[in-house]
């Protein structure tokens, strides 16, 4: 027997995700590629504007108005790069941690939800799964 292909499988299920962390984005007065950047900037505080495009997979030039509208919410702060000051460097700020932690405790509380579908054993092989096909991009 054959199985589907990975993409089958799983692009129904990202989509089904991304709609259900839309309320939850929403909510928190967060646009998706906004929060994107928010967990980038968490995970690695101090980022080039071209680093954190293409460690979100975001075009830089469309990402500007995000991080615009971040900076004025005073959410994450760009300061020139001593070493070229045509370069911008970003950094969240405290504000901006406790928004991007506060969001993802309420996408995860809701992804709780779906993964209570697996038993114990077969919820831990495939978040292990998971972690590892992300890590191999």
């Amino acid at each position: 027997m054959t199985r589907p292909d990975l993409a089958a499988m799983i692009v129904p299920l990202g989509r089904a995700l991304m709609r259900a962390e839309e309320p939850i984005l929403r909510e928190h007065g967060l646009a998706m590629w906004a929060y994107s950047v928010l967990l980038a900037l968490r995970e690695q505080d101090t980022r080039t504007q071209a680093a954190l495009a293409e460690r979100i997979g975001a075009d830089k030039t469309r990402l500007i108005p995000v991080l615009d509208d971040l900076q004025d919410r005073g959410l994450i702060e760009r300061h020139p790069d001593p070493a070229d000051r045509r370069v911008r460097l970003l950094a969240i700020t405290p504000a901006g941690r406790r928004l991007a932690a506060k969001t993802q405790a309420a996408i995860q509380r809701d992804e709780e939800e779906r993964l209570a579908k697996l038993d114990p054993d077969d919820r831990e092989a495939f978040l292990r799964a998971l972690r590892t096909l992300a890590a191999d991009k």
